[in-house]
């Protein structure tokens, strides 16, 4: 059983409310209003421990710092190849792609990520 931590809960919480997907070092520059004297190093524990055991998601996206996320249900997300932002996309699930790739499978497919990458419609470096 893991042991309860007003931290860890705290960050959970912060993660929770937001949907840009921020960096361990955002959490961590929010969380110092409440706890001043917490470390980066202890947020950084934490995000490790809350998306080992499922109650968050850590996005590594290729571009830039690893991004967080509190919504642990399946949906998919877009990547700014240019400033890394991170969007959700509210699209119909494609759970229909576990199929196609157990058929040629000999083990147990259980699940999928896919990552969708581009220009954001913010950035100024979109490519046409």
């Amino acid at each position: 059983m893991l042991k309860y931590s007003r931290q860890r809960e705290s960050i959970k919480n912060f993660l929770m409310t937001r949907t840009d997907h921020p960096t361990a070092e955002t959490v961590y520059e929010n969380l110092r209003k409440e706890y001043p004297k917490i470390s980066l190093g202890t947020v950084y524990r934490n995000l490790s421990l809350l998306t080992e055991i499922g109650e968050i998601q850590t996005i590594s996206t290729g571009v830039g710092p690893d991004r967080f996320d509190g919504n642990t249900k399946p949906h998919y997300h877009f990547i700014c190849k240019h400033c890394g932002r991170v969007i959700d996309l509210n699209m119909q699930g494609m759970e229909h792609i576990n199929l196609l790739a157990q058929h040629e499978f000999a083990g147990t497919i259980e699940g999928h990520t896919v990552f969708f990458y581009g220009s954001c419609e913010e950035c100024p470096a979109q490519e046409k």
